[in-house]
């Protein structure tokens, strides 16, 4: 996120607060994956938390670089296949969750590809603008953000529920204003903003709360 560790903290606090109200709106274990994903966002704010102290001097380059790559690995490594997996998980018919399937494999491919890639090659990480800016080698290129974008926020836009759609929406504006506005702090900036998206998933949880759980088969 922009700016210092405390408005790192200070957003994860605030996240981790509607992670915790959207959880307890969970009807069925079809819907917990896609319920955690604000929690999970803020979890990965606090820990690059960690990073601006580490590039501010106050932690050690080895715990900066730790944190770094653990921040990494969420936003890059794990996100493509945890996204569309939740997406599939919580679509009410088996004909909208096999509409999921291909995501889901993109997903799975480039989870793997970039799991592989962070371990191959070496991570840079610094500040740019005001915000952190995470290199990698093998992942920094066009084709790797196109299969990315379309694993993170494809399936969203087949759902059959409206609130994925608008989700998807929010987040491929904010994609976009990102990479427009500040491209080479991509990384950081979408997945803080993308976050701050999570209370459309609130909102969704919280107002649909009688029409839930739908009849899984």
């Amino acid at each position: 996120m922009c700016f210092s560790a405390a408005a790192n903290f200070v957003g994860s606090g605030a996240l981790g607060a509607i992670g915790v109200a959207t959880l307890t709106r969970v009807k069925h274990r079809r819907e917990l994956l896609f319920a955690a994903l604000p929690a999970l966002f803020a979890i990965h704010q606090f820990i690059e938390g960690f990073v601006w102290l580490g590039l501010d001097g106050i932690l050690s380059p080895t715990i900066t670089h730790n944190m770094g790559a653990a921040f990494m690995l969420y936003a890059q490594g794990l996100l493509p296949f945890l996204l569309p997996l939740s997406v599939l998980l919580f679509e009410p018919t088996a004909k909208s969750r096999k509409r999921m399937l291909p995501f889901l494999g993109l997903g799975a491919s480039t989870t793997l590809y970039i799991l592989w890639a962070l371990t191959a090659y070496p991570l840079q990480v610094y500040v740019k603008g005001n915000s952190i800016v995470y290199i990698n080698q093998a992942t920094n290129n066009m084709a790797v953000a196109v299969l990315y974008v379309i694993a993170t926020c494809g399936s969203l836009f087949f759902s059959k529920i409206r609130v994925m759609v608008l989700f998807g929406g929010a987040n491929l504006i904010i994609l976009l204003v990102v990479m427009e506005v500040k491209r080479y702090a991509f990384t950081s900036l979408w997945c803080a903003y993308a976050a701050i998206a999570s209370v459309i998933i609130l909102a969704y949880f919280w107002k649909s709360h009688a029409a839930r759980p739908f009849l899984y088969a």
